[in-house]
């Protein structure tokens, strides 16, 4: 998900041939997960060749059959600046939309925010 949010915010694509795994705090630490031997062999069945995992993980990798290594680019990963240097393309192939332009004289859109529905109450 936070590829995929970085990608939409800068315009560059994720890689095609890559997958990846792992959790991701807020402060931006890339965390553990369970199953690697299992993602990597459905990503490898896929056709996928670039595997990005947290580094805590990267014992896990040993779980992996030799033949099934020996085909992959493994790549580790602890922050979350080093998942988007792997996983997203260099060049920028659709730019972000410009901004909105500000309310002029910080005037109210009336088109777009409606006003909101008076209460009425009934006595009984």
């Amino acid at each position: 998900m936070a590829s995929a949010l970085a990608s939409l915010f800068t315009g560059r694509r994720v890689r095609p041939d890559t997958a990846m795994t792992g959790e991701i705090t807020l402060s931006g630490l890339v965390f553990p997960v369970g199953g690697i031997k299992e993602k990597v062999l459905a990503a490898h069945r896929a056709g996928i060749r670039r595997i990005i995992l947290p580094e805590r993980n990267q014992a896990d990798t040993e779980e992996i059959p030799e033949d099934v290594r020996k085909e992959l680019e493994i790549i580790t990963a602890t922050r979350i600046s080093d998942v988007l240097d792997a996983a997203l393309e260099r060049l920028v192939a659709n730019p972000p939309p410009p901004l909105p332009p500000p309310p002029v004289d910080g005037a109210r859109d009336h088109a777009q925010q409606p006003e909101p529905a008076a209460i009425q109450v009934k006595e009984v």
